[in-house]
């Protein structure tokens, strides 16, 4: 067997007294490890499923076990590349299982943290269509009959749109902070929301956790859902009151 990493090949007899005195030290959600049948090498590892609220997994310390402690290879090169390769057994199965217990600690802080997100995104959505229904309906002849009437309805979508932007916000600044803290999971945001049960939240809109905190300019990139709409509604007021300017128009 190939230690992959290095290349080191460890020997059936090697492994089996490496698994010996590794066995006080072992994971204690380890279920199963075996040499693994990649070509690369290796040991594969099963774990029973973490829940994400266990103790994150810690290697224990081997210094004072008289089989594992380091030894120069000037006094016994056999024992020195035993321990060596044990400890790298020992480092690679506590590797995996820490980002296996990563990935679920930010899977169960998102089933916690999500609450309503999801009725507060199809409300947004809801809004956002009215809104700009509201607002394409202002370029139809139609409107020309009822300008005003036509301009108070918009009024009110852009009202109850930013509304439902900053109700969902509030939600969504709770979930951009957990991507933050869980930044060293090797799941990315869509797949650990997917893991939470929400397989649709790839839709959602979660920005950068430090912009629901900080003001915006027009040159941003990566605003808000609050602030992506107050950008929109500037924009439509502007146009708004150009073609008021231009028409004459009261």
């Amino acid at each position: 067997m190939l230690l992959d990493s290095n290349r080191v090949t460890i020997t059936p007899d090697e492994l089996k007294e490496i698994a010996d005195r590794l066995a006080p030290y072992l994971p204690p959600t380890l279920t199963r490890a075996e040499p693994s049948k990649s070509p690369w090498g290796g040991m594969d590892y099963t774990f029973r499923p973490f829940t994400g609220r266990e103790p994150e997994p810690v290697q224990p310390s081997t210094h004072k076990d008289p089989r594992l402690t380091y030894i120069p290879d000037d006094e016994d090169q056999r024992e020195h590349d035993l321990r060596q390769k044990a400890g790298t057994l020992l480092h690679d199965m506590y590797d995996k299982a820490l980002a296996l217990w990563r990935e679920a600690a930010y899977v169960a802080d998102l089933k916690d943290t999500i609450r309503d997100a999801p009725a507060r995104w199809q409300t947004y959505e809801k809004e956002h269509a009215a809104l700009e229904a509201a607002y394409a309906y202002l370029r139809t002849p139609a409107a020309a009959a009822e300008w005003m009437s036509a301009v108070s309805r918009l009024v009110d979508t852009q009202q109850r749109t930013l509304e439902a932007a900053e109700a969902f916000d509030e939600r969504a600044v709770d979930i951009a902070q957990l991507h933050r803290k869980h930044l060293y999971s090797d799941l990315g945001h869509h797949a650990a929301l997917k893991a939470a049960g929400h397989p649709d939240a790839k839709n959602w809109y979660i920005a950068d956790v430090d912009n629901y905190s900080r003001s915006y300019s027009d040159w941003d990139l990566d605003r808000t859902l609050t602030q992506q709409v107050r950008h929109l509604i500037k924009a439509q007021d502007d146009h708004l009151a150009k073609v008021r300017s231009l028409t004459d128009t009261a």
